[in-house]
């Protein structure tokens, strides 16, 4: 299956997205946007959107459907200036919502725990808080500069967690990616049950933070599959969930198996939304690091709450 539906057709490169990837390269700072070949980097670089990628750009784990670097090897580096180095690029470019993920590092003790939190903790320092109505990080959370993190599953362990949490970012998203069923051939060395606790935890933990979860359909994935899982991430205290469609970035990785119709990308938002998430935004160019949270309430989103 290799032809893309008309939706799928992106605007040319214009200089400033040429020029903001310079920049990019220039300051030695990774975006998924470029590694995971986004189908809508040049609208989102075009309106100073950018997801950064810490812990270097080489993923321990072997996900099938992914287009990042990947490598066994236990000895990677670790570049302990990475966020400062992102934090002074969201301070020149002027970023009030700065979204930051990363490759998983299994051969990092803490998983990189202490680079998520350190990158946070510069990123507030742009635009410091002097509320002092709220406690520390409950005005971390609700002025500034607001930080969204995707982040991995650090092993389960709960001081990792911890660790991202005390930073005080304003949402944590962590994907399940795909069904339960479909695990063991698209994510062998994750686990379905485990990526659904660590959403329960964050809640638990920090029940004023915002919970995130992402699936790609058209997988091979079924609709009962679909349902089960949303109603699997609602039942771990997820707050919002997006959808939208796989696109297989090479002929070597996990090939798409069906292209989900407009029609049906709005059943599952209406369906997500009687669930009871906050928003769901569902959609063929959907990706998990959308920035549009619940704050403000848009029709266009569907965004209940």
């Amino acid at each position: 299956m290799t032809k893309l539906p008309a939706w799928f057709r992106q605007e040319i490169p214009d200089e400033t997205t040429q020029e903001l990837a310079q920049l990019l390269t220039e300051s030695c700072v990774h975006t998924v946007c470029q590694e995971a070949r986004c189908p809508n980097i040049n609208h989102c670089f075009k309106n100073k959107r950018f997801t950064f990628i810490i812990l270097g750009d080489t993923c321990t784990r072997n996900c099938r459907f992914c287009a990042v670097t990947k490598s066994a090897n236990k000895n990677l580096a670790l570049d302990e200036d990475e966020p400062y180095r992102i934090s002074q690029l969201a301070k020149s470019l002027d970023l009030d919502y700065v979204v930051i993920t990363s490759v998983t590092r299994d051969d990092l003790v803490d998983g990189g725990a202490a680079i998520f939190a350190k990158t946070i903790e510069l990123i507030h320092k742009i635009n410091p808080v002097r509320n002092t109505e709220y406690s520390e990080v409950e005005s971390r959370i609700s002025n500034g500069v607001k930080v969204e993190v995707l982040i991995p599953d650090f092993r389960g362990k709960i001081q990792s967690i911890e660790s991202v949490l005390n930073a005080a970012p304003f949402v944590v998203a962590h994907n399940i990616e795909t069904v339960k069923r479909l695990y063991p051939d698209l994510r062998p060395q994750a686990d379905y049950e485990l990526s659904l606790g660590i959403l329960q935890k964050i809640k638990e933990l920090k029940p004023q933070i915002l919970a995130k979860s992402s699936l790609m359909l058209g997988l091979g994935e079924t609709e009962k599959e679909v349902i089960v899982a949303m109603r699997d991430l609602r039942s771990n205290r997820c707050d919002i969930l997006t959808l939208g469609q796989y696109l297989a970035p090479s002929p070597e990785h996990y090939p798409i198996k069906e292209f989900i119709s407009i029609e049906q990308f709005e059943r599952y938002r209406d369906i997500g939304l009687g669930l009871g998430f906050k928003s769901v935004l569902s959609g063929p160019l959907v990706r998990s690091s959308y920035h549009d949270v619940p704050t403000t309430p848009r029709r266009c989103e569907r965004v209940k709450g």
